[in-house]
């Protein structure tokens, strides 16, 4: 049998908590989702049928239809299938790439973006809860709570789980072509010179900036929240300046393309797309998943209910429906990450799920995880992400 893993233990840390930072002022947290978006993306259209603010569900009768916004190829299709077809409204899914671009689309809607779920990482929903963008709860309505490790409730941003409750958690890595890049690369130094190098113009990273500035700061063993001035434009040189003429493509799931047809050599990867795209392709024993060193990222994602929500009470029955132990199971079967469920490291031993190395970690591995603040140096930190991929040309 493999070594027992306790992921629970360690997540539950003090340590692991994040700083909600409190000087994030509402003015500068919109400038950052301004930032983000930009003149197109604020433009973009919505799902159609965007309506007035809804009332706080009831539990009443469930209306015909559900939005989800939310991270691509997110939910198990036979969840959303079996959902539809025990309760009926029928599930649109539409998804987005980083948090920026959801809060744009949000902020820019007023209330009326027609979404009624959304799957915001934990460290931005204190300031969407500030500025209006979520709905609280009606918890009468969610008796699978009651399903959820008490490990994964609680969380520092929203203590009560009033607005939110755990999706899934991960981490950030890379997966390389070890035909092409022979040496072995365990660290993010080794990612950052191997772009530079075998890899260049065959280096794919997140479209996502806490993914690509925290990697600069994790290499370095720094912290990947600074707010110091210098720090951040020593990070701006790098990653405009050195690094972006290598990056081809900005692509926050490489897994669902990237990896199994081979189109990039190496590829920043959360690792459950990371795990999905070795499990698709047709020769996993030519690319390397690596949860590299000295540092890197854990991350949160979290079911909540969007301020406006044209159905509410479909999208707390989906919640729920989402949070039954068979659901959550299929779920971290099929997106390849924990989603907070209790004793699910036992289950998927019980059945036989493929590559858990890539689910669950050990203790050492979660001590080099750290949570991402929200401070003030977002708004720099969208710049940085958005000149690094003018840069590239990407």
């Amino acid at each position: 049998m493999p070594e027992s893993r306790n992921p629970i233990r360690v997540l539950a840390h003090e340590s692991a908590v994040p700083v909600i930072a409190k000087e994030l002022s509402r003015r500068r947290f919109l400038s950052f989702a301004a930032a983000a978006g930009g003149a197109a993306l604020l433009a973009a259209c919505t799902p159609a049928g965007g309506s007035s603010p809804s009332t706080q569900a009831t539990g009443g009768a469930l209306e015909s239809g559900l939005s989800v916004y939310t991270w691509g190829d997110y939910d198990s299709p036979d969840v959303v299938a079996n959902f539809t077809s025990e309760l009926g409204p029928k599930v649109t899914l539409d998804s987005y790439s980083s948090n920026e671009e959801l809060i744009a689309k949000l902020v820019a809607a007023k209330g009326t973006s027609g979404y009624d779920i959304v799957v915001p990482t934990g460290v931005f929903i204190p300031q969407m809860i500030e500025n209006g963008l979520l709905t609280k709860f009606n918890k009468d309505l969610l008796p699978n709570l009651a399903n959820m490790d008490p490990a994964y409730l609680g969380r520092a941003w929203d203590p009560g789980n009033d607005y939110s409750v755990c999706k899934a958690w991960g981490t950030t890595g890379f997966v390389y072509d070890k035909t092409v890049i022979t040496r072995e690369l365990a660290t993010w130094d080794d990612f950052f010179d191997a772009a530079q190098n075998e890899a260049s113009g065959k280096t794919s990273m997140s479209d996502d900036p806490a993914g690509i500035i925290g990697a600069y700061f994790w290499a370095r063993g720094a912290d990947w929240n600074t707010t110091d001035e210098a720090e951040l434009a020593a990070c701006r040189d790098f990653l405009v300046n050195e690094l972006a003429p290598h990056i081809a493509a900005f692509d926050s799931y490489p897994g669902t393309n990237a990896i199994p047809q081979g189109t990039q050599v190496l590829m920043q990867a959360w690792n459950g797309d990371a795990r999905l795209g070795l499990l698709e392709a047709g020769d996993p024993d030519r690319w390397q998943w690596v949860l590299p060193g000295p540092d890197t990222e854990l991350w949160m994602d979290n079911w909540a209910i969007a301020a406006g929500a044209p159905n509410p009470e479909a999208a707390h029955a989906f919640i729920d429906f989402s949070l039954a132990p068979e659901n959550l199971m299929l779920n971290l079967d099929y997106i390849g990450y924990h989603v907070g469920g209790k004793d699910m490291e036992a289950e998927a031993a019980a059945e036989g799920l493929e590559m858990p190395e890539l689910i669950f970690f050990s203790d050492e591995q979660l001590a080099t995880m750290h949570e991402q603040e929200l401070n003030d140096s977002q708004t720099t930190r969208v710049e940085i992400w958005n000149e690094m991929k003018a840069a590239a040309g990407a």
